[in-house]
């Protein structure tokens, strides 16, 4: 497949990275020359040094015979051109934009363009994503990660092993007898900041962080299982009034449950945007790391705290001010991956990645096919595949033990007809069975082949 990725910044590249790793024709574009020499130095890539819009860049780029396009820069405008001038003039049968303004977003998704009028396939807010990715990560308190899978059925944790943790120290393999009915695995672990697919020999330590796929009725049960204690979230503060923090209030307010948000806000005009569009949050004007407004806030009555600002070291700040003040939960908008290893010293109990959730959701688009849901995981590090199983899989028709997995990929869980099953070594596989997949980055293309998916991108 021949795709051209507009904007070489941090979703670009991650991308551009993932693609051409599967050994696709990746050109990437962008109007910063040493974006585009970086991306052409590390990676299999192609590069055009100029404005995505214009169509002697595009094509430049080979967009007379792209299957693909994806604008991802930093331009809400520059992206809708791009998809236009992309399907005009070079007619690409695949155009993905990143917009964030809630304006073109508004138009867009109450059907005001049509196709004829403003060709995008599919439109990626990131905005959106993330305020999804806070909202679960707020209703499952326990985990500092969390993904859902299987249609609602089955769910992905990321879980912080403790010293209260009853299965410290224990075999992975010994679950299975110890709770023999718990339908969980353990398919990733992260250790001294490594993160590895486990052998069923291998235990568990305090300060590991796990990940472990669970059936959507074990959850409360599997959290248990690993020490935590889930506790409802009835009042919250948000740290940020922007687009993120809005979409988060909003979800809130629309929610079911009668939870109290109170937001904390610098910017005086966004401050007062937010006072308008919300109904029942109280909006405050002032600097999220002031003590006196945290507490005017009721930080130390709160249930949970998001800081999601622009900037990551004051998300950072607030959280660590927050839990100080006696906020048990608080999560951290954290744009840079280097950051992540301060957050468990720090006592931020949860985090959430826009690249890493942007680019789960652009992949996802991407291997349209069989493929169901993609997730990546750290900096990249993993995915979590969810996928249908073709007739000319070479795993279908084989006991899970008899399939050949890479070492860095472990079953998480299989869906036959409408009932999720916990993955065991004599489990067939059948074609049309739903299976999810924990993935080294590395394994992914070996995983692609073995679900015969490699050529479903759209």
């Amino acid at each position: 497949m021949k795709v051209i990725i507009c904007g070489a910044g941090q979703v670009g590249w991650q991308i551009a990275r993932h693609l051409s790793a599967e050994q696709n024709d990746v050109t990437v574009v962008d109007n910063n020359p040493e974006l585009v020499r970086r991306a052409t130095d590390t990676l299999d890539v192609q590069g055009v040094a100029g404005f995505a819009s214009y169509p002697d860049v595009l094509d430049r780029a080979g967009a007379r015979d792209a299957d693909m396009i994806i604008a991802a820069t930093h331009s809400d405008e520059v992206n809708m051109v791009t998809c236009q001038v992309a399907h005009s003039v070079f007619s690409i049968q695949r155009k993905i934009a990143r917009l964030r303004a809630r304006s073109y977003l508004t138009a867009i998704y109450s059907d005001l363009y049509r196709r004829e009028h403003l060709p995008i396939d599919v439109v990626i807010s990131p905005e959106r994503e993330v305020a999804a990715a806070a909202m679960q990560r707020l209703q499952a308190p326990a985990a500092f990660d969390t993904e859902i899978f299987m249609e609602g059925g089955a769910q992905l944790l990321g879980i912080q092993i403790d010293e209260d943790c009853p299965v410290v120290n224990t075999p992975l393999r010994q679950l299975s007898d110890l709770f023999s009915t718990l339908r969980a695995i353990v398919v990733g672990v992260r250790r001294d900041g490594t993160l590895f697919a486990p052998e069923p020999g291998d235990q568990l330590f305090v300060g590991d962080s796990c990940y472990v796929f669970s059936h959507a009725e074990d959850v409360d049960r599997t959290i248990e299982v690993f020490g935590k204690v889930e506790k409802r979230q009835d009042r919250v503060v948000i740290v940020g009034g922007g687009n993120v923090g809005l979409e988060v209030a909003k979800a809130l307010e629309s929610g079911t449950s009668r939870i109290r948000a109170k937001m904390i806000e610098k910017n005086r005009k966004c401050a007062e945007h937010a006072a308008e569009a919300l109904e029942r949050t109280i909006v405050l004007n002032g600097d999220g790391l002031d003590r006196s407004l945290m507490i005017e806030a009721g930080i130390d009555r709160a249930d949970a705290m998001l800081a999601v600002t622009d900037d990551d070291k004051t998300n950072m700040l607030a959280a660590v001010r927050a839990k100080a003040e006696g906020c048990p939960f608080v999560i951290a908008l954290i744009n840079d991956p280097t950051l992540l290893p301060l957050l468990t010293p720090l006592g931020i109990d949860a985090f959430i990645n826009p690249r890493a959730t942007t680019v789960s959701s652009i992949l996802r688009h991407i291997r349209y096919g069989r493929v169901r849901q993609v997730y990546s995981i750290g900096d990249a590090e993993a995915e979590v595949i969810e996928a249908e199983v073709m007739s000319t899989s070479p795993m279908a028709g084989k006991a899970i033990r008899e399939i050949d997995f890479p070492e860095g990929v472990l079953v998480g869980a299989v869906r036959k007809g409408g009932e999720v099953l916990r993955p065991t070594g004599g489990l067939k596989i059948e074609t049309g069975d739903v299976i999810a997949l924990f993935a080294m980055a590395d394994d992914v293309p070996e995983v692609e082949r073995l679900m015969q998916v490699s050529i479903d991108y759209f």
